[in-house]
């Protein structure tokens, strides 16, 4: 890679960095949240998931606003949005205003991330696609290294306000390491902006993921769920029916004829529905369900992330190894054997056990994540990119969020099923369990990967008899 590509990595890094720092820490954060407003933390997770709703609902026109208003510009505005909603998050007085702040950061979040990923894309040749990851994802990964012991620190000996103000810095960084290296890359060719579309896909995603997750109650509020659902669904059926005649849709069906893209965003879903659960199970467990303090609970979940970083520098070497099919496969399945072994995790289990579990786990799920990150762009054309972005940022944002309600539906159920007021460690393992299944799913899937998929971005080399042979053509 050229020193500038570089460093327009460590400007994506930046925005990733602020991103998952911000995440990890309010995971941390919760038990403390929900003390200050007088709430079950479990019942907070409507703060996690707000903002990763208002993610999915966004990011389909971040790919069509860079094109149009260029990428230096929409990074800067997105960052500052991200950093203003950070400062209101610290200062809410009310669930309630937390929430909409929440929105108010996933808009800026929204365009943040995927307009700096497009900025990389354009700047990178795909032959450095995994090399170039690497550079984007190891200093995006100290986020969650940082994030639960600062957080548990932050919590402990100040006020939880904090774990949002921290993130004015970050943001006052990246904005100014775009200024100076990222070029305003505007799109050549740009279609009208799709706002039926943008319309139909927002009342699909937000009536969908806001609806399942008022559903369970049985007052006004869970009818008020059904409502939603329904409203989602049939805007979702027509969406699909506009897609199909429209010249230039937000989400473009057609890109899920690549088999690549097809696979990865579907098997990687899965994969994510498991993954997003665990930033919100782990802190509970330790604190509400093991009665740790928010700084051990921080010391010890932190272990995840520093297995991440330990991988970064070997991906490229086993992708080209491997490929991109045996690697999605199998790792798949060791990193619901990982998350699985958080199950058995009691109050008496010593912290060194946990630390090398979640170490491993974290190695496993950050192979992953590259291999995810990379072949979903692999058999793209440049014209496809801007649309590809927005719709694999959507995607993942989405299945974070589910994971995030099926494993607080989770706890309630077996917490009322048990006729307790709160979870208890039972109950979260049960929700591990859960979890470890429908990261199993995802394995399946990429089995229906070509052998060679992926090729031209890992290197790897398919075989038939012991010879080499050239990637095949993966569209279908």
């Amino acid at each position: 890679m050229l020193p500038r590509q570089r460093l327009v990595a460590l400007v994506v890094a930046c925005a990733l960095f602020m991103q998952t720092l911000d995440s990890t820490i309010l995971g941390t954060a919760l038990p403390a949240i929900g003390r200050s407003f007088s709430i079950d933390p479990v019942r907070l997770h409507l703060a996690m998931t707000s903002y990763l709703i208002a993610l999915a609902v966004f990011m389909p026109a971040s790919g069509w606003i860079a094109d149009r208003f260029g990428t230096r510009n929409v990074f800067r505005w997105a960052v500052a949005i991200f950093v203003l909603a950070s400062i209101g998050c610290g200062a809410a007085s009310s669930v309630t205003e937390l929430i909409i702040m929440r929105i108010v950061q996933g808009l800026g979040g929204a365009m943040m991330v995927p307009v700096a990923r497009l900025a990389l894309l354009r700047a990178v040749p795909k032959s450095q696609l995994v090399q170039a990851m690497t550079w984007v994802t190891v200093p995006a990964l100290i986020g969650p290294v940082v994030g639960p012991p600062l957080g548990g620190f932050l919590v402990t000996y100040a006020e939880w306000p904090w774990i949002f103000w921290i993130n004015v810095p970050v943001g006052l960084l990246g904005i100014t390491l775009a200024t100076i290296y990222f070029e305003d890359i505007r799109g050549e060719d740009r279609p009208p902006f799709d706002l039926k579309g943008f319309c139909l896909s927002s009342v699909a995603i937000a009536g969908l993921l806001f609806g399942f997750e008022l559903a369970p109650n049985t007052n006004i509020a869970g009818y008020t769920g059904h409502l939603l659902i329904a409203a989602g669904f049939l805007a979702g059926l027509v969406y699909v029916r506009h897609a199909i005649s429209a010249a230039s849709p937000i989400l473009d069906l057609s890109l899920l004829r690549i088999s690549t893209f097809r696979v990865s965003l579907f098997g990687g879903s899965f994969f994510r529905f498991g993954i997003g659960a665990i930033p919100f199970l782990l802190p509970l467990m330790l604190q509400q369900g093991f009665g740790k303090t928010a700084l051990t609970s921080g010391l010890i979940t932190f272990a995840a992330a520093a297995g991440a970083i330990s991988m970064k520098f070997a991906a490229p070497r086993i992708l080209a190894r491997a490929g991109f099919r045996n690697v999605l496969s199998l790792n798949a399945l060791l990193a619901a054997i990982s998350i699985g072994a958080c199950a058995a995790f009691s109050p008496a289990t010593p912290a060194f056990v946990m630390i090398m579990i979640l170490f491993i786990g974290g190695f496993f799920r950050s192979l992953q994540f590259t291999a995810l990150n990379s072949i979903a762009f692999a058999d793209l054309s440049d014209t496809q990119m801007s649309r590809a972005t927005g719709f694999t940022s959507m995607a993942q944002q989405l299945s974070l969020s589910i994971g995030v309600s099926i494993a607080a539906l989770t706890l309630s159920a077996t917490t009322m099923l048990r006729g307790a007021q709160s979870a208890g460690p039972t109950d979260y393992a049960i929700a591990f369990l859960v979890v470890t299944g429908i990261v199993l799913v995802s394995a399946v899937s990429f089995l229906t990967l070509d052998r060679d998929a992926g090729a031209s971005v890992s290197g790897h080399a398919a075989t038939v008899g012991g010879a080499s042979r050239p990637p095949s053509d993966t569209r279908v």
